[in-house]
């Protein structure tokens, strides 16, 4: 057998790239991969970050356009445009109030990177309007809405896919491939990850909201509160008003790519440990948490999640490592690695071309393999790689670990649907108040 220096060489070489930083990007065919002369005409609404990757790789197709970007804030559209002629070499049409954009016939699909508690009522709505959606992760909110989302896919039949685009990686693919072949043997326990240190957020002053954003659109579906400083444009996500906490805003990858390699969809059981350890600030979620999903099988799930506090020692910032009666893999955005019982390296595959893991863009080849694999959907009716009415599972099992980590005690599920069976307080949290008027309905 070779050296762990010899399987490190067997990098699948990238052929001909475009490099934006240090993201390498395919470039070789994708902009007549899909064969159609028809134009996907999109719309991308919040563009602040993540939206920045939904374009690169809607602007990687010859047959898609830009035709709208949509933001409330007006400082953001302003460095939003700037950024478009710099990189994809036009600027779409502006608008601030995403509805205008559902009542444009020209429209065909909106991809949507708005703060979380957006995600479900906007895809409601732009599937009423005839849209097909591309919706970042997680697809909803809370648990409540992710049964609407579906109900809302099967009623309208519009195409809708969740941006957890490790699904389209041609690395993992291969190993859910082998893992079924039965390479590692039986399967039982997926191990993800994540580790970052999120610095303070801060006791957030009442201010006056800035002329250049819409407040109460930003808001939208949630009930109102006055505006603090500490909130937009990033920081929405340790509030639960709008956020989800950390499980939800990376933990939905890596649980999806451990549900995914097991074979497993809701839990038996949900087990939560952890708490706010760090900053007397305002942040309203547990910062470093430890979540076990007992299945049925004897398969389990474990997420560990540092926002707050570098794992070491020295680990990558994200990843997956699925364990079998013969051996395990390991499993990125970037790679697949096997190794046998006693850890000794069997099979490294690498993809060709790299994504961002723990920054707040994320931009990478993946976003270009998972768009496309949407409008191969849209226009020739393929398979999606993450459909609404699977990715909502993966998602639900965010909320439950969110659900069992405020019930204190472990939750026992109905397989079926998700709703908790012995904790009438923890139901309490299937779903939310929403501001009138705003109540998502299908």
């Amino acid at each position: 057998m070779g050296t762990r220096r010899d399987f490190i060489k067997k990098t699948t070489a990238g052929t001909a790239a475009m490099t934006m930083g240090s993201v390498v990007f395919p470039k070789m065919g994708y902009r007549n991969i899909l064969g159609s002369n028809e134009t996907i005409n999109c719309a991308v609404i919040g563009v602040r970050s993540r939206a920045k990757a939904h374009i690169i790789a809607i602007n990687a197709f010859a047959n898609a356009k830009i035709l709208y970007n949509c933001d409330v804030d007006d400082l953001i559209i302003e460095e939003h445009n700037t950024w478009c002629q710099n990189n994809i070499g036009y600027v779409p049409k502006v608008e601030k109030d995403f509805r205008k954009i559902l009542e444009d016939k020209d429209v065909d699909a909106v991809f949507i990177a708005t703060p979380e508690h957006w995600h479900a009522p906007m895809s409601i709505m732009a599937m009423e309007a005839g849209k097909h959606v591309y919706v970042e992760k997680p697809c909803s909110h809370n648990a409540h809405e992710n049964t609407l989302l579906v109900e809302a896919q099967k009623k309208y039949n519009k195409k809708v896919q969740m941006g957890n685009q490790q699904r389209s990686a041609s690395t993992s693919q291969m190993a859910i491939k082998e893992i079924r072949e039965g390479i590692i043997g039986d399967v039982y326990k997926g191990e993800a990850f994540y580790s970052n240190n999120r610095g303070s957020i801060g006791k957030g002053n009442s201010i006056e909201v800035p002329k250049t954003l819409d407040w109460d659109l930003w808001q939208g579906p949630a009930p109102r509160v006055n505006y603090k400083d500490n909130i937009h444009p990033y920081n929405w996500h340790w509030f639960r008003n709008w956020g989800t906490g950390e499980i939800h805003n990376n933990g939905t990858h890596e649980i999806d790519i451990c549900r995914w390699a097991l074979g497993v969809d809701l839990p038996e059981t949900v087990t939560s440990f952890g708490g706010k350890y760090t900053y007397d600030d305002d942040w309203e979620f547990v910062d470093n948490q430890e979540v076990t999903y007992a299945f049925e099988g004897d398969k389990f799930i474990t997420w560990t999640g540092h926002s707050r506090g570098i794992m070491k020692p020295s680990r990558p910032g994200r990843g997956v490592t699925i364990y079998g009666s013969k051996g395990s893999i390991e499993l990125s955005r970037n790679f697949y690695k096997l190794y046998d019982l006693g850890g000794n390296p069997i099979k490294f595959e690498f993809e060709q071309s790299q994504s961002a893991t723990t920054n707040t863009q994320g931009i990478g080849g993946l976003d270009v393999y998972h768009v496309g694999n949407f409008f191969d959907a849209i226009r020739e009716d393929k398979a999606m790689n993450a459909p609404i009415a699977d990715a909502s599972i993966s998602t639900m099992l965010c909320h439950l670990g969110n659900m069992a980590q405020d019930a204190g005690e472990t939750l026992k599920i109905d397989t079926a649907t998700g709703k908790v069976l012995n904790n009438a307080k923890a139901m309490e949290n299937w779903g939310r108040e929403y501001a009138n008027g705003w109540e998502p309905k299908i």
